[in-house]
């Protein structure tokens, strides 16, 4: 096995390809055997297309990315002919495979990708940890006593062990940024409509807070693969402003003198976070003024709105019954909620008791709570806003997932996320903190929506003052 790609980026994995130094063949086959060398203590992949890809890399076309191996979150952006659960256990037992391919497969084939197989997620994507019934937990590489953190988790313990150097993943209340906060990657969420997850039905799912996108050892990786996804596609329901220029452009450009604020606490009252976390988000700010920043402790009063958890919950929940509608669809046959997991059975119960209007209710809530957010950027001058990711450090894996306590855990670590879901800002963890055991702790900036350039200009920046590089987890090939 050649080391030497075992934390190597997929930009300069791409290089090697370009160069001569390797082909494309030689970079799937070193990511499979690193897969096989470690998946076992990890869990991270549960559907394997190690014998296709082979096939596949000799052919794949001179796109920015042509030859290196990546895996798909085994919940969106369907491929012909290959496995897609969602995490249920039906599905499994079924083997439904999903009959052709999204526009992010096709991106990402086309950019020159070597997709190797799925990774582990929660049923339906619905909780921050990783611990499927249908597949058991996926553990933490730096400690797999704990979570990966969710719902990508799955592909964040591949690219954190060094399975491959990039992965899919998408978030609706934090899915991306939080399992790269709990790996030590980089997670970005883009802005609402920058990628299109069509041409298969969901694009409003969870009234539009879902978006997909990668996690990434690099800042370099995620603007460079983001310029991969972004576009809108013909049809789509939402569509962001186009970039001025290529993201990957923006990365080690100068951001100039940029305004932020800062939170290390829930801004919702009686939410309590960890010193750790709270730590973090301090000494992100201290960094950013040191690089020349405008920081002082401020931040949108409506995450402070006490009603926002609530309305978040109608979305959640209405959406499970209409998953469990969807997939009764695809399988054929009626599926009953006693077959999903006990967590997801009480969200369905729970969607299935919201009349329409109580459901258009939230959604003209947030209307109104989206604008209220919006000021602090528009009006107010802030450019960005730094916050922890999670308000407390990586779980143990059982203690989010705990049937009739495990939920009220979720609630009370998910502060900072899903409020960006809902107004469709771009956001982003970067891994520059630690907890005194060795934990990763993610710190998330917020900008304006569609301003992901200004995201990437600073996460270089902070790329380049704190390096992440160096960091090797406990299990790795």
């Amino acid at each position: 096995m050649d080391d030497r790609l075992t934390f190597m980026d997929a930009t300069a994995q791409a290089s090697l390809v370009v160069s001569g130094e390797a082909s494309p063949a030689e970079l799937v086959d070193e990511a499979i055997s690193r897969v096989e060398a470690v998946n076992g203590q990890l869990n991270a992949v549960i559907h394997e297309r190690f014998e296709a890809a082979r096939r596949e890399a000799p052919a794949t076309p001179p796109g920015p990315f042509r030859g290196v191996p990546i895996l798909l979150k085994d919940l969106g952006a369907p491929m012909a002919g290959e496995p897609l659960n969602a995490g249920l256990r039906v599905a499994k037992e079924a083997g439904y495979r999903a009959p052709r391919n999204s526009f992010i497969v096709d991106k990402l084939q086309g950019a020159g990708f070597v997709i190797l197989g799925r990774t582990n997620c929660p049923e339906l994507g619905t909780t921050i940890t990783t611990e499927p019934l249908a597949y058991g937990p996926s553990l933490n590489p730096y400690a797999p006593e704990h979570t990966t953190g969710g719902s990508s988790g799955g592909s964040a313990a591949a690219v954190a062990s060094g399975m491959v150097p990039v992965a899919h993943g998408n978030d609706g209340g934090g899915s991306i940024r939080i399992p790269a906060s709990c790996c030590g990657l980089v997670g970005l969420k883009p802005s609402r409509g920058r990628v299109s997850p069509g041409p298969e039905p969901g694009e409003a799912s969870w009234a539009g807070a879902t978006i997909d996108h990668v996690l990434t050892r690099s800042v370099r990786d995620s603007a460079a693969v983001l310029d991969v996804l972004a576009g809108e596609m013909p049809g789509d329901l939402f569509v962001a402003p186009r970039a001025r220029r290529p993201f990957a452009e923006e990365v080690g450009a100068p951001p100039g003198t940029l305004r932020i604020g800062w939170l290390d606490e829930p801004a919702r009252e009686s939410a309590v976070g960890h010193p750790d976390t709270a730590r973090a988000a301090r000494q992100a700010a201290s960094l950013l003024e040191s690089l020349g920043h405008e920081v002082e402790e401020a931040h949108p009063a409506a995450m402070a709105e006490p009603d926002f958890q609530r309305n978040f919950m109608v979305l959640v929940s209405t959406a499970v019954v209409s998953d469990l509608d969807h997939w009764s669809s695809l399988l054929g046959r009626r599926l009953s909620p006693d077959e999903l997991e006990p967590d997801n059975t009480v969200f369905h119960a729970l969607g299935s008791s919201i009349p329409a209007s109580t459901y258009l209710e939230s959604v003209l809530f947030f209307e109104a709570w989206r604008r209220a957010m919006a000021a602090f950027w528009a009006d107010d001058g802030y450019d960005l806003l730094c916050t922890p990711v999670l308000a407390f450090p990586p779980a143990r894996i059982g203690e989010l997932s705990e049937p009739g306590v495990g939920q009220q855990r979720v609630i009370e670590t998910l502060q900072f996320t899903a409020e960006f879901n809902v107004t469709g800002q771009p956001a982003i963890s970067l891994p520059l903190s630690w907890s005194d055991e060795g934990l990763p702790i993610g710190v998330q900036l917020v900008a304006a929506y569609g301003r992901e350039d200004v995201l990437i200009q600073v996460a270089s920046q902070l790329e380049q003052a704190a390096p992440w590089s160096m960091r090797v987890p406990a299990v790795h090939p």
